[in-house]
């Protein structure tokens, strides 16, 4: 059987999806800074994978994969070479320089393209019914970078797998803290749901040579044929994720949920609600207390209190966007109202101190 050639978009988190990809045999390029991706050409990546029962991570060394991976940076790639195309970037740098332009090149390719990003990217919107996506812009850095995409060669894979750069290791290491699975959607063209499915079978039936034997490992892929599955991921970025942010800090996403788990339980099910009111079945949704359990192991801010923190100009604004869904639907929250507020505030603060990284 042929193997694919695969693009992803983001080298840290993108990394977790390509060690996965790479069981099965398949070449995955990474786009990414250019010292990211000296180093990972040089000596590949690392991913460590907490395991039940097991007291020390599994480390999965990619030159030890039987895929290929190698890396470059976004002017250095053609989109239509690739079978599938993975977005795993946080979603303001779409907006940048030499991204922009990738992202154009990716979009009138039509390569079937799915999304791992917290917020879901503006065509695969235009997917949902019932929704007007004109009113969903103002939640976007910036909107008119996703112009060319045809929304039926784009699917979301909810990001719920947690994973961290280690502060003191190479950029080439990533830590997962939260072992769950990617959760995909089907897409609206044949071909990509054949990849996807055939992806899934691969990861499932792969086995890692461990000192106690060959195990399986968590962090799998599910497709699912509901284009709502993904939108679960909501509940849990605006009771836990965003509420990381303080007025002058953050805190970890352990404290966000479980400092006052009713207000923590009020927000998760306004959302779930507003993903009902725009077709979700609820039985495709999380409920709470799974969420909640799960949080307990979230012992740091998420990305988007850090990224705050750090001086961003700009964040992925999944508040603004589950704000903007729920007024068309006639529906508000008064802690969601309050996180964008708050979020708004810290941004504006931001963009008045002189450029910091983000």
């Amino acid at each position: 059987m042929s193997t694919y050639n695969i693009l992803i978009l983001g080298a840290s988190y993108g990394s977790l999806l390509a060690s996965k990809i790479l069981l099965g045999g398949h070449s995955v390029k990474l786009v990414c800074l250019p010292a990211e991706a000296e180093l990972i050409n040089s000596d590949g990546f690392r991913v460590r994978i907490p395991i039940r029962g097991r007291s020390e991570p599994i480390e999965l060394d990619s030159r030890e994969l039987p895929g290929r991976v190698s890396a470059a940076g976004a002017t250095d790639v053609d989109p239509g070479a690739y079978d599938l195309i993975g977005l795993a970037m946080q979603e303001p740098q779409y907006g940048s320089p030499g991204v922009r332009e990738l992202l154009n090149a990716v979009a009138t390719s039509r390569v079937p393209c799915m999304s791992i990003m917290n917020m879901p990217p503006f065509p695969y919107m235009r997917r949902v019914p019932g929704i007007d996506c004109e009113l969903l812009k103002p939640a976007y850095t910036a909107p008119e970078v996703w112009d060319e995409f045809d929304p039926a060669t784009l699917t979301l894979c909810s990001p719920d797998p947690q994973a961290i750069r280690p502060p003191d290791e190479k950029a080439n290491v990533l830590q997962v803290t939260l072992p769950t699975n990617f959760k995909v959607a089907r897409f609206d063209v044949e071909k990509g749901n054949e990849i996807v499915r055939r992806l899934e079978r691969e990861i499932d039936a792969a086995r890692f040579d461990a000192p106690e034997g060959r195990i399986q490992l968590p962090v799998k892929l599910r497709f699912y044929d509901s284009i709502f599955v993904p939108l679960a991921k909501w509940a849990m970025l605006m009771a836990g994720n965003y509420r990381c942010i303080t007025e002058d800090g953050m805190r970890t996403a352990r404290e966000a949920v479980h400092s006052d788990l009713e207000a923590s339980r009020s927000i998760y099910d306004f959302v779930l609600d507003v993903c009902v009111k725009i077709g979700a079945p609820r039985d495709e949704l999380v409920p709470f207390e799974k969420y909640a359990a799960a949080a307990e192991s979230l012992s740091r801010p998420a990305s988007a209190a850090r990224a705050l923190n750090n001086g961003a100009p700009n964040i992925e604004r999944a508040d603004k966007l589950v704000q903007l869904a729920a007024k068309q639907k006639g529906m508000r929250h008064p802690a969601l109202d309050a996180i964008v507020a708050l979020v708004d505030r810290r941004l504006e603060a931001n963009r008045k101190m002189k450029p910091a990284a983000a």
